[in-house]
């Protein structure tokens, strides 16, 4: 029997599309090496960091925040690079999965899934690390399965308190355009998020906003990469194109859901929220 009224999602994620995506999303899809669409990508190219708070590179990948999680390790690591990870609920501990089975040592710090990664735990781990073993410090910012946060900015300074060198990654998959968050200003060096939360779009997209510190690891960085790698992304999307075929229709949607969140101003989207 057909149901009456219209489905309305009450999970945590894929979330609502408002009406105007949805009509976005509906247009004719267009040659995604042709002019029109260069003035597409070009214009979310430059409004996503606007949402990520960066100046540098956004990299916007057709595929899940799955996706952006392994881009985020191929990208600036090596076999055998040792990672400090923390486990604050379900999705962290899949990014851990996915760390160890690209051949990454993962220091694990286990909790309880009622906290975030503890600043203090950070500072102790890197100020004991001398020989600078750990290369990254793998954190996520809203627990999607539990909704704990933890506290980006702090981490990075006990970070730089330990003079340590390793690169902060963090996973922000529910909480972009959803709560406060700064990638420049709090130093992060690899930002994963996806489209299919804050950004009100269906699942099918994902990104990676990166610092110049993030983009200088990736010159050296061994492990293997094709479909992941930011040097043919950044390459590309000069011109206004991307490596292969891109999210066409998605990215209508994605402009239209920053133009909504420009509109109202993000500061009043993260209140609202």
């Amino acid at each position: 029997m057909a149901k009456s009224g219209r489905h309305f999602l009450q999970i945590p994620g894929p979330t609502n599309v408002p009406d105007r995506v949805l009509r976005a999303l509906s247009r004719p899809t267009i040659d995604h090496r042709g002019p029109e669409f260069a003035v597409l990508a070009k214009e979310v190219l430059s409004g996503l960091k606007d949402v990520f708070l960066t100046s540098s590179p956004v990299i916007i990948y057709p595929g899940s925040g799955t996706g952006a999680w392994e881009a985020s390790l191929v990208n600036t690591l090596s076999p055998g690079d040792k990672v400090l990870m923390f486990e604050t609920g379900h999705f962290a501990t899949l990014w851990k999965e996915i760390a160890t089975r690209m051949g990454l040592r993962v220091d694990w710090v286990e909790s309880d899934w009622r906290r975030g990664a503890d600043p203090a735990v950070v500072f102790a781990k890197l100020a004991d690390d001398r020989n600078h073993e750990i290369k990254a410090v793998c954190v996520v910012h809203n627990e999607t399965s539990t909704g704990v946060v933890s506290r980006i900015a702090e981490i990075r300074t006990q970070i730089d308190a330990a003079r340590h060198p390793a690169l902060l990654l963090v996973d922000t998959i529910s909480s972009l355009g959803s709560i406060e968050y700064r990638h420049e200003a709090w130093g992060v060096d690899v930002t994963i998020g996806c489209s299919q939360k804050g950004l009100m779009l269906p699942p099918g997209i994902s990104f990676n906003a990166i610092s110049e510190k993030a983009l200088a690891a990736s010159k050296s960085a061994k492990l293997p990469r094709a479909y992941w790698d930011w040097q043919a992304m950044l390459r590309d999307n000069a011109a206004g194109f991307f490596p292969y075929t891109p999210s066409t229709n998605l990215l209508y949607g994605l402009r239209e859901a920053l133009i909504m969140l420009r509109d109202e101003g993000l500061d009043n989207v993260v209140a609202r929220h």
